[in-house]
């Protein structure tokens, strides 16, 4: 999901579209008509295949009585409204038509941004896009026959090197659908191996990944705790024999950089698993999650060459200690040398429903997001080592400075007072949805609303920085906060 804000130009015309006006600018003749609009049932949809009848079966089927009473739980101002269109249109009107529309979005690349909780807006390299491009990778599908896909079963492999190296883990996967369902997956993976039923998870993660996470598992028929937070931090969780294992993000949603040691050597010392999951650019700078004794790291490869993009798509990534490896859940690319001793990639231990393991399967997660996953590979062998370390570093930096001179505004502070690393949460004596509206309206995207975070903060906002927040954004952000709360 987003973080964004942007307001999306939905094909309306899937649901339930009505068109109102003529549009006389594009199309004359229509001007005079006065019987040239339709109604959701005068209007045919030459390129669907499913009838009326068809939608009505469908929605009966699943005891709704229509698409509005399919989706009233999502509330009426995040709905697209129905696209107002004349009755005839030319191809060449259409398209500018909706890119008129179009330009009504306001990308955070075209904003202030200091959103972050999960999506971030980071600078992409030429280089990212010039490759994932071309049609070899672009236009490529599974590659089941290794002999015939050598050149993507090599850039899978190296994306898992590359994950390897980054988390200090033993071997990785070949990419899941994004960074929450990875730590879901993890999840039922640390159940598998230790045959046990609980999995606690602290509520310093993520709300997608508790929600994911929850989901798989209630689903599944296991156990989940919420483990609490002091101080914004993890408290040592208390791990009885049926807990499987423990997850803690790191730094956590809150920006805070959790105590990996400690917490480990009390997951261990009661035979459960410690599932870490990890915002890839702070690794560049802070020690790995496998330094700390981490079983399975996961996390999401959106920051790394992938664009937010209006919310997706991205990538999940999952390592963990070779001990684990045939409970590692997605597809494996291994390196081998073939019949002419020619070194040669394949798809190995291959524990998948479709193939040979049916019901015990590690996984029904039947694909990866490999162009995604490229991105990311791409992305991180264009910085190297020092190059990703400079830019976790400068996204620290500016967030420290951020919060350092938010808070010399009167009634502004941290609410907490614990090292962070590049998201931080504050505190205002105003609202934070009523301030963040503010922000938007004077062009900054000033963060995520805490009021329904699990820390509750009802006026506390999540602030994050990356490379792509200049000085002056700093200092324009600063400005525009002390000014809505009657500043000097």
């Amino acid at each position: 999901m987003s973080n964004c804000q942007e307001t999306l130009v939905t094909a309306a015309f899937l649901t339930n579209v009505t068109t109102t006006e003529p549009n006389s600018q594009l199309n004359p003749k229509l001007s005079n008509d006065s019987d040239n609009t339709l109604t959701a049932n005068e209007i045919h949809f030459p390129y669907l295949p499913h009838t009326e009848a068809n939608r009505l079966e469908m929605l009966a089927k699943i005891g709704v009585s229509s698409f509005e009473e399919l989706i009233k739980h999502i509330p009426a101002h995040l709905r697209a409204k129905p696209l107002s269109l004349p009755r005839t249109m030319s191809e060449l009107e259409l398209v500018i038509a909706i890119t008129k529309l179009a330009k009504k979005n306001k990308p955070a690349s075209a904003q202030s941004c200091f959103l972050g909780g999960g999506s971030y807006r980071r600078f992409v390299p030429a280089i990212v896009p010039a490759i994932v491009s071309r049609s070899e990778f672009a236009t490529s599908y599974t590659p089941y026959q290794a002999e015939a896909s050598q050149g993507n079963l090599q850039s899978i492999y190296e994306f898992q090197t590359a994950i390897c190296v980054l988390t200090n883990m033993d071997v990785a996967n070949a990419s899941l659908y994004d960074g929450p369902t990875a730590c879901a997956e993890a999840a039922l993976m640390a159940i598998r191996a230790t045959g046990r039923q609980k999995i606690v998870i602290s509520e310093g993660s993520n709300p997608e990944c508790v929600a994911v996470v929850s989901t798989y598992i209630k689903s599944g028929g296991f156990k989940l705790e919420k483990l609490p937070l002091a101080k914004g931090a993890s408290i040592t969780p208390t791990v009885d024999d049926q807990t499987a294992a423990v997850i803690i993000q790191y730094p956590n949603y809150f920006g805070i950089v959790e105590d990996l040691k400690s917490i480990q050597t009390t997951v261990h010392a009661a035979g459960a698993l410690l599932i870490v999951v990890s915002d890839p650019i702070s690794l560049g700078y802070l020690s790995p999650p496998g330094d700390f004794g981490a079983d399975i790291v996961v996390g999401d490869a959106q920051p790394c060459g992938n664009w937010l993009s209006f919310g997706g798509p991205s990538a999940g990534f999952m390592a963990c200690r070779q001990e684990f490896i045939r409970q590692l859940p997605g597809r494996i690319v291994g390196a081998t040398v073939d019949s002419h001793g020619r070194r040669a990639y394949t798809l190995t231990l291959q524990a998948r429903e479709q193939h040979i393991r049916r019901s015990k399967a590690t996984s029904n997660v039947c694909t990866n997001q490999a162009l995604n996953a490229l991105a990311m590979l791409v992305y991180l062998s264009a910085l190297g080592p020092q190059g990703l370390k400079s830019i976790a570093y400068a996204s620290m930096q500016k967030a420290h400075y951020l919060a350092s001179e938010l808070t010399k505004i009167p009634g502004v502070s941290l609410a907490f007072q614990t090292p962070f690393f590049s998201e931080f949460a504050l505190v205002t004596p105003k609202p934070a949805k009523e301030l963040l509206k503010l922000l938007t309206e004077n062009g900054i995207l000033g963060g995520l609303d805490l009021s329904q975070s699990a820390a509750k903060l009802e006026n506390g906002i999540l602030v994050t920085t990356t490379e792509m927040n200049t000085k002056d954004e700093l200092d324009n952000y600063v400005a525009a906060l002390k000014g809505l709360l009657g500043g000097k």
